[in-house]
């Protein structure tokens, strides 16, 4: 079980477990309680299928928390990876019930009933030399432009939705081009649980995918002996990391919520908190004004030493 890190910043935790929860709207409650009380702020979801999230507070508040989790009787094997940040990397707190802990819209995959083979981050490498194996990035097209490992392809998808219509496809290809094996990998490895899970279902055996995910791989393994590429991307204001899981350069448009790199960045295009490439042939007048608006507000809170909810916050170092 990973330590909490002795920081005297932020702490970060993502976290997530599948767990049948018969009555979310009471852990709802109880967890509110607790969250407030330790100063947490993130994003918690809540469904019948577990729990799913990505919090910050100081380490004292996320003790807190995950003593709290530890302790409960459905949530004591938790998942939870953590990192450092100098600022709150999100505003507020929200802890929300839905129908899935991570939406792929396929209500009878079920993690706890089948899954793939969890291969340890120090054992990855090896598993991508194999060349029977497809390698799959089972994360959305904008997240895979950024950085993803070797010889690694993706399913072009806008959102998780999206990868079953995907896997049925592959599973259709006949026996010579149908792959014998799959890596699978995301960014904290929930998604694999249900992706593997699916892949499972459709008839694939040698289903692989990387324990912990990108955010375990790049704190666990150095650089020099990395076959990962590029930044990964992560849901909340550092926008991406790097090897160590420190801060990335990507900035976000929050027009869209696409990440930018220096190349957008510098486009005509971007306008900050306005527009951006990927958004602006999307955008009517009417969202100018609204965006152009909202960063100027931004600005005069900037400016008088408040944060303004909605806005960036930068934590890089």
């Amino acid at each position: 079980m990973q330590e909490i890190p002795n920081h005297n910043g932020i702490i970060v935790a993502a976290m997530y477990h599948f767990v049948h929860v018969p009555n979310p709207a009471l852990e709802q409650k109880e967890l509110q309680l607790v969250c407030e009380k330790a100063g947490i702020k993130g994003t918690l979801l809540l469904a019948t299928e577990g729990i799913n999230g990505t919090i910050c507070a100081s380490r004292n508040g996320v003790t807190t928390l995950v003593s709290y989790l530890r302790s409960h009787p459905l949530f004591a094997p938790i998942h939870v990876k953590y990192s450092k940040a100098d600022d709150d990397v999100f505003f507020r707190l929200k802890i929300r019930l839905k129908r899935e802990i991570v939406t792929m819209g396929v209500p009878d995959t079920d993690p706890n009933h089948i899954v793939g083979s969890y291969v340890a981050p120090q054992d990855w490498n090896k598993l991508l030399e194999d060349p029977d194996i497809l390698v799959v990035d089972t994360r959305n097209s904008y997240e895979h432009a950024i950085g993803s490992f070797d010889g690694a392809i993706a399913p072009q998808t806008e959102t998780f939705r999206d990868f079953p219509a995907w896997a049925r496809q592959l599973a259709k290809q006949d026996a010579q081009k149908r792959p014998k094996k799959l890596a699978m990998f995301c960014t904290g490895g929930i998604r694999c649980e249900k992706a593997t899970s699916y892949m499972k279902s459709l008839g694939f055996v040698e289903v692989y995918h990387l324990q912990g995910g990108i955010l375990k791989y790049l704190e666990e393994i150095p650089a020099s002996e990395s076959k990962w590429h590029g930044e990964c991307f992560v849901f909340d204001h550092r926008v991406s990391v790097r090897h160590g899981l420190e801060p990335g350069n990507y900035e976000m448009c929050h027009a869209c919520r696409m990440p930018l790199g220096e190349d957008d960045l510098e486009h005509a295009a971007y306008v900050e908190g306005v527009s951006c490439p990927h958004c602006i042939d999307r955008l009517d007048e009417r969202d100018k004004i609204r965006f152009a608006e909202r960063q100027k507000q931004m600005e005069l809170a900037r400016q008088r030493g408040e944060q303004h909810i909605g806005g960036k916050q930068r934590c890089k170092s």
